[in-house]
């Protein structure tokens, strides 16, 4: 192996990683790939929405053989205070196409197949590998890995850096800054598992059907966080995420949040009877455009969650993961073809062609978005559903007091809990901020 020159490393086994490992090897590029976990997505167990679009461009026959969940064909958005939820939801049978537009996977089981995939198009996988740092020749050019096994620098013309939002070897070379504790957030989760017809009573569903339920509120007690709910086929992935600044400021517990958010009275019988077999923490990148690194340098590129790509006000991620290791394998091939050197000012080609994909446009269209949710978290996730839940109260409760003093009662608890002049700033500061 130590013989061998490669035309490209790729670190990491992930949505990004497996998909610039593909496109190059699929290609016809010499490619190998890195992984530290026993196999590619030993390391993650959590449930995950699957943008179909994406792959398609990757692996356009993957619903033939991939390990697909349920399609969606609804979405649940509810503002959440203690005993209440105030809701709104999109369900149409348009989602039943024959080519689906998202689907609900199981990571372990997804990573797993796309890394056959990546196999079979040619790439060498080496797992239980740890890349304990980047080989620079003379010039300050990385020419290569070094890893935790006995042996030379493999040697590459270009090494691409799927490793992760907290991978430590792109900020040990100084390539990246050590993501900032307020453009991280951790997410809790857990595999309810249930029979899949008790899944179709609960959730109104067919066969291959699915739901997904994302909330926010007072569940995150005063932290800017999400919580969510997807349905597979025999389990139901739930879980909660907040900002890893936030845990640190107010000690709250991960663990509390979810068990919280499990008993509360609109999710506690969705989930009833249901058997535990899995629980997981997960790092995702919540800083936005503003948080991207550097992306590419002298023989080196970053993608996925690495490079901070992840578009939180979506809540979508591994379309954005797969989109970019696709860019990153698709430029450097040109590159390869050309004949030309995988040097800085060829390798600006994968963040050209990257911003010219919505990864980048969308990014930059809500860039301001995450400082706006994170400043003003307590209005937002405590303040505004109390007050919604406060309001549809007052107008679904009929007694004997007058509505006109119901109406004055909700005016009334707005202007405490903050003046008008506050609650339209927050308003219009969010309008402008989502154009």
């Amino acid at each position: 192996m130590t013989e061998e020159k490669f035309d490209a490393i790729v670190i990491g086994a992930g949505m990004a990683g497996n998909a610039a490992a593909y496109t190059m090897a699929s290609r016809g590029l010499k490619v190998l790939q890195l992984e530290r976990g026993e196999y590619a997505g030993s390391k993650n167990v959590q449930g995950a929405i699957m943008y179909a679009n994406m792959l398609e461009k990757i692996i356009p026959d993957f619903r033939d053989d991939a390990p697909l969940e349920r399609h969606l064909i609804e979405q649940r958005f509810w503002m959440m205070d203690d005993t209440s939820h105030t809701g709104m939801q999109y369900r149409s049978d348009d989602f039943n196409e024959t080519n689906p537009n998202r689907y609900t996977i199981i990571r372990a089981q997804f990573d797993k197949w796309f890394s056959r995939k990546v196999r079979e198009a040619g790439t060498t996988l080496l797992c239980e590998t740890t890349v304990t740092e980047l080989a620079h020749d003379t010039e300050g050019k990385v020419i290569g890995v070094r890893t935790d096994r006995a042996g030379d620098v493999i040697l590459a013309d270009v090494v691409v850096l799927a490793e992760g939002v907290n991978g430590l070897l792109g900020t040990r070379a100084g390539l990246r800054q050590t993501p900032k504790p307020e453009t991280v957030a951790l997410a809790v989760k857990e595999m309810h598992f249930l029979a899949e017809e008790v899944i179709d009573q609960r959730f109104g569903l067919k066969a291959n059907e699915g739901c997904v339920i994302e909330a926010a509120g007072t569940i995150s007690r005063n932290m800017a966080g999400l919580a969510f709910l997807y349905t597979n086929k025999e389990s139901i992935s739930i879980g909660i995420g907040c900002l890893v600044s936030e845990f640190a400021a107010t000690m709250e517990s991960p663990y509390d949040l979810l068990e919280n958010f499990k008993n509360h009275p609109s999710v506690r019988p969705l989930i009833a009877g249901s058997e535990v077999k899995e629980y997981a923490a997960h790092l995702i990148p919540e800083g936005g455009y503003k948080a991207i690194p550097q992306l590419f340098g002298n023989g080196w590129v970053v993608v996925g969650d690495a490079a901070q790509l992840n578009n939180a006000v979506h809540r979508e991620g591994s379309n954005l993961a797969m989109t970019s290791g696709r860019i990153a394998g698709e430029a450097i091939v040109q590159i390869k073809n050309r004949g030309k050197p995988m040097i800085k000012e060829n390798l600006a080609l994968y963040k050209s062609m990257l911003e010219k994909s919505f990864v980048i446009k969308d990014l930059r269209k809500y860039k301001d978005m995450p400082a706006l949710l994170h400043t003003n978290s307590r209005n937002f996730f405590t303040t505004y559903p109390k007050l919604l839940s406060q309001a549809a109260q007052n107008f679904m409760r009929v007694d004997s007091t007058p509505k006109i003093e119901k109406e004055r009662a909700t005016t009334a608890a707005f202007i405490k809990a903050r003046s008008r002049w506050g609650l339209v700033s927050d308003a219009v500061r969010f309008a402008f901020a989502w154009r």
